[in-house]
């Protein structure tokens, strides 16, 4: 099958913009018959949701810290396969990266050799745009920047003074899209939100599709992409878990990230997919059980009383199976968790840990791993941190040494018992 041509959607800063645009640049280009594949710059999990509601077709992330070359180059060549455009939507300011000065949307584009669409938010300036997108274009060699965005344009007036002002860069204006009420996608909190749970998403996207599809040239904005480079060997993925590896999937346990099941399943493994919040067990014959991370946080009482997936957790951790729980995973292995209204709940009680979350406190950040749990992983892996609530334990063998993107150390993560063990730790790659 033939792979897509590709390009970046990324702004100066974060809060311009490039998500709703990115959204109804899917929603638009579908809606015209292109096969559009989605994909995210970095370790969000929020945005593919909403991206692949837009396409119609599963997101994937590209992670250019945690990630190898040659991991990015494969899964950017499998997710264009049998696609028109890759669209990659980037994540805060083009050249914003991790604490170590890399990872950012810039090194993504100039790796995969993808030109980038620069979203500008326009609201407060007129032609003071010109050296903002002139100061973008000429920092960094390796990155093009082959087309600009307006966002949030205040008359018609104002778009002939952007675009005039523009004209002296050399590169062209895509479109200016007027600022509209109508697009703005929920805040997402704490702990964000999912499409499934935004009651008026799919009135949102069709407004999205609507104003930017009249707004922006997609026809040169197609022009502009270039192919998508191919024959790129795979990088191996991590290990699966088991060779019959049942996860946990629902509103509670939506933390996934795609590569590392399209991994497992080409070298082999069985999944299996059980609901916890539907009091669902893991299936019987699984050797290895994955509760990945969520929120359930929001769904504590529901958790507490679903003794069937409980009574599951306990049977497959008897039978000898690897039992393992990332961020809100690892919080439904311990012992209680105490919702933001304070109210404590009765988790699975296999780890003797409590995490809270009414004293949020936001942990954010990539992480260096060492692992000394039974995980059939590399013993160096990257991660990514990011919650709000917390765990108290008593005298637990961790299951990570970890450091941060600078290389500072951080304390242990997470907690081992036998084969049932979890972190806050999101597993991304090999280091």
């Amino acid at each position: 099958m033939s792979l897509a041509r590709g390009l970046v959607i990324a702004a100066p800063r974060s809060g311009s913009g490039k998500t709703v645009i990115t959204l109804g640049l899917l929603a638009a280009l579908r809606r015209r018959g292109v096969v559009v594949a989605p994909a995210k710059t970095g370790p969000d999990y929020i945005d593919p949701a909403f991206l692949g509601r837009a396409a119609l077709r599963e997101a994937v992330n590209l992670d250019p810290w945690a990630m190898s070359p040659a991991r990015l180059k494969a899964l950017a060549a499998m997710q264009s396969t049998g696609a028109d455009l890759l669209l990659v939507e980037g994540v805060m300011g083009l050249f914003d990266g991790a604490a170590d000065n890399t990872g950012s949307t810039a090194d993504l584009a100039e790796l995969l050799e993808l030109p980038v669409v620069l979203v500008v938010d326009s609201e407060r300036q007129s032609q003071s745009v010109a050296p903002l997108v002139a100061g973008f274009a000429n920092w960094r060699p390796g990155v093009r920047i082959a087309g600009i965005i307006l966002n949030r344009v205040a008359s018609m007036k104002h778009e002939r003074m952007l675009v005039e002002a523009l004209a002296a860069t050399g590169i062209a204006c895509l479109g200016a899209i007027p600022r509209d009420a109508a697009l703005v996608v929920p805040e997402r909190h704490l702990g964000l939100v999912l499409p499934g749970e935004v009651g008026a998403f799919d009135t949102f996207l069709d407004a999205a599709a609507e104003t930017i599809g009249s707004y922006v040239d997609l026809a040169r904005l197609q022009a502009i992409a270039t192919p998508i480079a191919g024959g790129e060997t795979p990088a191996a993925p991590l290990a699966p878990l088991g060779q019959r590896i049942a996860i946990a999937r629902d509103d509670a346990f939506a933390f996934l990230y795609p590569h590392l099941l399209d991994g497992w399943r080409a070298m082999g493994a069985e999944l299996s997919f059980f609901s916890p919040l539907a009091d669902e067990a893991p299936q019987g014959e699984a050797d290895a059980v994955f509760l990945p991370g969520g929120y359930p946080e929001l769904h504590g009482a529901t958790l507490a009383n679903a003794g069937t997936f409980k009574a599951g957790l306990l049977a497959a951790r008897d039978r000898g199976a690897l039992l393992y729980g990332e961020c809100g995973g690892f919080m439904v292995l311990g012992e209680t968790l105490v919702d933001k209204a304070g109210q404590g709940h009765a988790m699975a009680g296999l780890l003797p840990i409590t995490t809270r979350i009414d004293r949020p406190k936001r942990i954010l950040g990539y992480r260096r791993l060492v692992q000394s749990g039974d995980l059939p992983w590399p013993g160096h892996l990257n991660g990514h941190e990011f919650h709000y609530s917390s765990a108290k334990q008593s005298r637990l063998t961790p299951l990570f040494a970890a450091t941060d993107a600078r290389g500072e150390t951080l304390p242990p993560m997470g907690a081992v018992i036998g084969r049932v063990m979890g972190s806050y730790a999101h597993v991304i790659d090999a280091a």
